[in-house]
């Protein structure tokens, strides 16, 4: 973490300087916003968390619920949650109260007793080195409260606006800078009123039964599986060995049950697998009493026994798969002629089973993509048609996870002695870890991700997927680091260059490039930087080096362009310049070409471009799709504040 740049900081560094509209920030919803946020479940906190970066955006987040969340439904939190956690500024408190999954066991009935099960395999949770960071379990209310925390300490100082309920939504109108009319129900301490707000941008963050989706005629499209689930988290004695490992128990007679240790030592979460929905239940199977649940628990457990000493909260839900048609308000028919003014995210726009443990985790994806883009867009950055990747890029991924929920729940559902054989739920879980874990998504080719001509150049680094971080030298102070854990959700670009060989201040093609992106009038650098602003406001660029630090004389030789002046000082920033490890060499880890390479990464940490040094026209086009010149001062008016944080 680097503080004292703006000069001494002796209170939590975690808390940034208040700026722009987090200096004077109204306690009454203002009549016109730039960006409201509907909903403070998983996707609307980080969306929050990420605006509050931009301290030149008006961002509201509204929510019905009197206060914050006391209990939360979802517990699961994979690795890529984890990663986006460490990018926000929290792993570390997270990971100290949670659960961490080390591995998970497979139970089936017995073959000699089949009325009994017995422990077939337990794998472990990462065995291929997927993620270094972990698998937790973790209650969802929790999850809110560090994003909200984050929300409060950005510049913008963003809260949410509780007690307030969204009625109706409409698009267009007179105000054609603030074309989304938005009516809110008071409810508890604002019961009885009502409040009509204008904003630029809505993101709908309110569930499955989403009014935000409603009202812009989004469809679900999917189907309705007939099996139904009773979920249940408890204080339990048991005689059940495997009661503090994850575990997926099969019976003899075709019931299953999901157990998930929760955080804080003693309370388990069990999906109890409560049979086929008949199709005139006409809703009967949720009202299934909990004694039931609990007792049909036992029978799968079976020799096992389950004695349930206190419930703080169950329900009982049937599995559904659907994705709406679209996550924005573009009718299909219009895509490409107009820019969208409203988006869906998480539930509102697809649902699934919780027992593949993806529902908080893809939410939380869905608003950091909008939300950086928003917060791109109304800064200048970007142009409008930025917006238009959300849906194209998240319905993708959306389909994609009900597609893995609907094979998993199926394999759950089924009956041993009907799989190829004993094995196979165990091997499918390790087959499909890569999915469960967060790191499948690969978004296609557009203007914020490039093409593959040059992936070649660094395979490790595969443009439309996450950056997989790797271990490096900080060349300033001889720390071991993870080159991705700097990637913080500031809203900036990240530009690593991977030298070629020759040492720092020898003739080499990564001192010419990096001589042309300080100078060039062509530079993305010096186009997309604001007047102003620290040279890594925008785009924050990095080199690492092929030797190690040793090999190094410190920074002696590094070209300026990676040693940036910043902070109203025009202090160094050292922190920019890496070497390699010699016991964990990046170059091989990740397939990089020691002729030297170019690897772009997105705000939210997505893999956009991969160029050779010598691909300075190529570098140049990209940005120009993805952002706007910076802009003139006089035509900013508050540019300094409309940008990142960082950027001050």
């Amino acid at each position: 973490m680097q503080f004292h740049h703006h000069g001494y900081v002796s209170a939590d560094p975690r808390v940034l300087p208040a700026a722009g509209v987090g200096l004077d920030r109204p306690e009454d919803l203002p009549e016109e916003v730039d960006v409201l946020i509907i909903g403070a479940g998983p996707a609307g906190v980080i969306a929050a968390a990420q605006l509050a970066q931009f301290p030149g955006i008006t961002t509201r987040l509204v929510e019905r619920r009197p206060d914050r969340l006391p209990l939360g439904q979802a517990d699961g939190v994979q690795a890529r949650s984890v990663e986006t956690f460490a990018a926000f500024g929290f792993y570390e408190q997270i990971t100290a109260e949670a659960y961490r999954i080390m591995e998970m066991a497979f139970w089936e009935p017995d073959p000699h007793h089949p009325e009994d099960i017995v422990r077939t395999s337990r794998p472990r949770d990462d065995d291929r080195g997927i993620s270094e960071f972990p698998h937790l379990v973790v209650n969802q209310a929790r999850v809110l409260d560090y994003f909200l925390e984050a929300a409060a300490n950005g510049p913008a100082r963003l809260r949410p606006d509780y007690g307030w309920e969204l009625t109706d939504l409409a698009v267009g109108g007179a105000d054609e800078s603030h074309p989304v009319t938005v009516t809110l129900r008071g409810a508890g301490p604002h019961e009885g009123a009502e409040r009509t707000v204008r904003a630029r941008y809505v993101v709908g963050c309110d569930g499955a039964h989403s009014a935000v989706r409603d009202a812009i005629g989004c469809v679900p499209v999917g189907d309705k599986s007939n099996h139904a689930w009773g979920v249940l988290d408890v204080l339990a004695v048991t005689d059940f060995p495997d009661v503090r490992t994850k575990c997926a128990i099969r019976s003899h007679d075709g019931g299953n049950v999901l157990l998930i240790p929760r955080e804080g030592g003693f309370l388990v979460r069990w999906y109890v697998d409560l049979g086929v929905v008949p199709d005139d239940d006409d809703g009967a199977i949720r009202r299934t009493p909990l004694a039931e649940i609990v007792a049909r628990a036992n029978a799968i457990i079976h020799p096992y026994t389950l004695d349930v000493r206190d419930v703080p909260w169950h329900s009982v839900y049937e599995v559904g798969h659907r994705v709406t048609d679209r996550f924005d308000d573009v009718p299909l028919d219009q895509v490409g002629t107009r820019e969208p003014h409203v988006f869906i995210t998480g539930d509102a726009c697809h649902t699934h089973s919780a027992k593949a443990g993806q529902g908080m985790n893809v939410s939380m994806q869905d608003g950091w993509n909008i939300a950086w883009k928003l917060g791109h867009v109304l800064s200048g950055l970007a142009p409008q048609s930025l917006l238009s990747t959300y849906s194209a890029e998240r319905q993708v991924v959306a389909r994609n996870l009900i597609d893995f929920d609907r094979q998993w729940s199926t394999l759950m559902a089924t009956k041993p002695e009907d799989l190829p054989d004993p094995g196979y739920l165990a091997e499918y879980y390790v087959r499909s870890s890569e999915f469960a874990f967060g790191f499948m998504t690969h978004y296609a080719p557009s203007s914020i991700v490039g093409d593959a001509e040059h992936q070649h150049l660094a395979t490790g680094f595969p443009i439309g997927k996450r950056f997989k971080s790797a271990v490096v030298e900080r060349v300033c102070d001889a720390n071991r680091v993870h080159l991705g854990h700097h990637h913080r959700a500031d809203g900036r670009w990240r530009v690593y260059a991977f030298a070629d060989s020759p040492a720092a201040g020898e003739p080499s093609a990564l001192a010419d490039w990096a001589a042309w992106l300080a100078s060039d009038p062509t530079s993305p650098l010096l186009r997309h930087t604001p007047p102003g602003a620290d040279p890594g406001s925008v785009l924050d660029v990095k080199v690492v080096y092929q030797q190690d630090h040793t090999q190094m004389d410190n920074v002696v030789g590094v070209p300026g362009v990676f040693l940036p002046r910043t902070g109203p000082f025009g202090l160094i920033d050292y922190e920019r310049v890496y070497a390699t490890d010699p016991r964990d060499d990046v170059f091989e880890a990740r397939g990089i070409d020691r002729g030297g390479v170019v690897v772009v990464v997105r705000p939210d940490q997505y893999v956009a471009a991969v160029l050779p040094l010598t691909a300075r026209a190529e570098l140049t086009a990209f940005f120009a799709g993805a952002l706007l010149p910076a802009r003139a001062p006089q035509t900013v008016g508050a540019a300094e504040s409309a940008a990142p944080a960082t950027a001050r």
